[in-house]
C-alpha cells in the first residue's frame, strides 16, 4: 500500500491545524542532552501516556526541528509538564534560540537530562523506540522515574495558553 500525504486529500493545512487545535492539551518542554552535554529542550504539546505495564509515554518532534539530532543521539529524555504559571517558560522553549536554557533553573536527571525546576510534573524516560510519523518522528519512552508537585497545569487550546481555573 502506498503511503498517502495531506496533498492526496483536499485538506487546507491551515484549517486542519485549527481543527487539531480544538483538542486542548497540556504544555510540555521535552529535554535531553546535546553535543558536549549541552542541555537541549523544546516546547511540545504532542505528549500522551501509552501504557501502565510497562510504563510508556510518547511525544513527537518535527523532522525539521534543529534539536532532532540531539534526541536521536541521546538514549533518554524528560517530559517537563508545565504549571499554570509557566507561560513565559513555554514561550522561551517554543522560540528558536541559541540558548533556550538562559536564565532557566534546572537539575540533571537520568543521564544528565535537564529537569526543569518550574515544572508541575517531570517524567524521566529511556528512549524505547523512534517511529516514523509523516513529517514528525514519534518517540516512545519507558518511564524510569517521575515527580509530581501537584501544581495546576498550563493548557494550550486553539492557539492560546489557558489555565484550568478553579477545579471542582
Amino acid at each position: 500500500m502506498n503511503a498517502q500525504t495531506a496533498s492526496d486529500f483536499s485538506f487546507d493545512q491551515t484549517e486542519l491545524r485549527r481543527v487539531f487545535g480544538q483538542f486542548a492539551t497540556g504544555v510540555t518542554v521535552v529535554t535531553t542532552r546535546g553535543d558536549g552535554g549541552a542541555p537541549v529542550g523544546l516546547a511540545a504539546n504532542s505528549f500522551s501516556s501509552v501504557s501502565l505495564d510497562p510504563p510508556l509515554v510518547l511525544w513527537s518532534i518535527g523532522l525539521k526541528t534543529p534539536s532532532l539530532s540531539a534526541f536521536r543521539q541521546h538514549s533518554s529524555f524528560a517530559i517537563n509538564i508545565l504549571c499554570d504559571q509557566s507561560k513565559s517558560l513555554a514561550q522561551q522553549f517554543a522560540t528558536p534560540s541559541e540558548d533556550k536554557f538562559a536564565g532557566i533553573e534546572w537539575q540533571p536527571g537520568l543521564n544528565g537530562v535537564p529537569l526543569l525546576d518550574a515544572a508541575a510534573t517531570v517524567i524521566q524516560c529511556a528512549t524505547q523506540a523512534r517511529i516514523p510519523g509523516g513529517d514528525h518522528e514519534i518517540y516512545l519512552g519507558r518511564v524510569v522515574d517521575f515527580c509530581n508537585t501537584g501544581k495546576p497545569p498550563l493548557v494550550f487550546h486553539a492557539g492560546n495558553f489557558a489555565t484550568l481555573g478553579d477545579r471542582i
